[in-house]
């Protein structure tokens, strides 16, 4: 027999009877919910903990938020925001990690991905070193709602396209991947509608664009593509780099190049440099 439970009512009379009622979810002891919400993932954890108070209780248990949290996440609470846990439970210093915090004066930013835990990066262009920024003749920086960072470096035309940059930051271990967020053209609005402007786009069709990294620890990846699709931002993966000490900060250098000097290029925004976990690779053809 099922565990029942029971309860008087009375009719109009003043007579009682005895009802039974078989028991809900709001019944299961905090201890046994949070050991299920455990084996789930963070997105699903908060809403489970919509249910009733049992679940929402069991939601707040620091266990249940330890193993969601990166394994060195004591290092990144000190490198991202500065101070130490002090009181703060697992479930807030979760939800402080997933917001995206600015450092190295505001040209880099880290956050963990609300799913999955995953620490992601962005490196501004402002935070990379680019053959011909400082001569307006090149480049411009133009502020635009369209970057994390509200301004993309803009290339209206140069003979050699070189740009640069490194990042050292306390990864936890695992395998990422690097990329370019690039857009050819010139993004605005008008009338409140998107519109990209492709009239200066030249070049990028002739020869490959070359995308390379290397760490500190020796290893090293390259990838070559044709900048196409005039109008939509893409990402161009420069490789994968693994990480296996949770100890140590990792250094990744990195680059974009295309020195042919027969032609010019130009037309090209350049929104930013993207670290995350290689098995986001399906979800960033999304992004």
């Amino acid at each position: 027999m099922g565990l029942t439970f029971s309860f008087f009512n009375s009719y109009p009379d003043g007579s009682m009877v005895v009802s039974e009622s078989r028991p809900g979810l709001g019944d299961l002891p905090e201890s046994c919910v949070a050991s299920i919400l455990g084996y789930l993932e963070p997105t699903e954890i908060c809403k489970f903990a919509k249910l009733n108070r049992a679940f929402r209780g069991a939601s707040m248990a620091d266990f249940v938020w330890e193993s969601k949290l990166p394994s060195n996440y004591g290092v990144l609470v000190r490198k991202v925001l500065g101070d130490s846990l002090g009181n703060l439970g697992k479930r807030e210093v979760y939800a402080r990690l997933c917001r995206p915090s600015s450092f190295d004066d505001g040209t880099k930013k880290v956050w963990l991905d609300k799913s999955t835990g995953g620490v992601c990066l962005s490196v501004s262009s402002k935070g990379l070193a680019i053959t011909g920024i400082d001569d307006r003749r090149y480049w411009n920086y133009i502020p635009t709602e369209e970057s994390r960072f509200q301004t993309i470096a803009y290339l209206k035309q140069i003979w050699w396209f070189e740009v640069d940059g490194e990042v050292e930051f306390p990864f936890p271990p695992g395998t990422y991947s690097l990329y370019f967020r690039l857009l050819l053209g010139r993004a605005s609005k008008t009338f409140g509608r998107r519109v990209c402007i492709t009239e200066r786009v030249h070049g990028w069709d002739l020869k490959p664009v070359r995308f390379q990294l290397w760490t500190s620890d020796g290893q090293s990846a390259s990838s070559q593509f044709f900048l196409t699709e005039p109008g939509r931002w893409n990402l161009y993966r420069a490789g994968d780099f693994i990480v296996d000490n949770a100890g140590a900060s990792a250094k990744i250098k990195f680059s974009m190049t295309q020195i042919d000097c027969t032609h010019t290029k130009g037309g090209l925004c350049l929104d930013s440099v993207i670290i995350c976990p290689s098995e986001f690779r399906e979800r960033l053809k999304h992004f």
